[in-house]
């Protein structure tokens, strides 16, 4: 049976000369697995540069429930990115958050919510021009809203933040997995921001670096099998 989606490109995998598998999150489905025969030929009706990280796109699929691999009728970028493939932070912060959600995201069935998140967050990072060296800070601790470990702003005064029980602590919690000031209130302030007002956030380079570090161990510590990711040195290289 066909249906109409909206999907996010998260991976995309050879499976023969001329064939991909890509794996995309769905507003119908979920994460789902799509064989895509021919693409690599030259008159494919569906262009592999559609597959690229975080590509917004719109779907028309086979779909059965029981299926490991599902089918693709029809597919086109909607919206068409402005500035994303062609900026290298963009496309840097683009590759970096594509690993982070492709190693957090395995549900496979519907999630609207969470969906919308992460294409209107995708459509602000294309369309944005201040605030874009903190827009990968906001977005993963905004994610962790979905993923079950959004931190706990109670007492958001305190001195250290505990990234193993994900909350505030008046004292050193017993273990390294911390953070301490200065850093504990640039957490906060990133937490209390938004989308638009990430250009007040007056954070350095070298603080930024060391947030971002943070961050991913409190992804670690929450997410099973989240391991290493690969793209940090990039995204560092780029911004720093």
């Amino acid at each position: 049976m066909l249906h109409k989606t909206r999907g996010i490109v998260f991976k995309t995998t050879n499976y023969s000369e001329s064939s991909v598998v890509v794996q995309i999150f769905t507003e119908k489905f979920g994460l789902q697995s799509y064989l895509i025969n021919g693409i690599k030929r030259p008159k494919s009706k569906i262009r592999l540069n559609s597959l690229q990280s975080l590509h917004l796109l719109d779907m028309v699929v086979y779909h059965k429930p029981s299926g490991n691999i599902q089918r693709v009728s029809e597919l086109r970028h909607q919206p068409v990115f402005q500035q994303i493939p062609y900026d290298i932070v963009k496309s840097s912060i683009t590759m970096f958050l594509n690993e982070v959600l492709y190693k957090s995201l395995k549900q496979h069935e519907a999630d609207e919510i969470l969906f919308e998140f992460l294409f209107h967050a995708i459509e602000i990072l294309d369309s944005m021009s201040q605030g874009l060296a903190n827009f990968h800070l906001y977005f993963l601790l905004r994610l962790t809203r979905f993923l079950g470990f959004y931190p706990d702003n109670t007492n958001s005064s305190a001195a250290y933040f505990d990234l193993k029980s994900g909350g505030y602590s008046n004292l050193h919690p017993p273990h390294a997995f911390i953070l301490e000031p200065p850093y504990t209130a640039l957490w906060t302030q990133v937490l209390n921001a938004n989308f638009d007002t990430l250009y007040e956030l007056k954070i350095s380079p070298a603080e930024r670096k060391v947030l971002l570090e943070k961050v991913l161990d409190y992804y670690a510590l929450h997410s099973e099998g989240f391991g290493k990711v690969k793209s940090l040195e990039v995204l560092e290289e780029v911004l720093s």
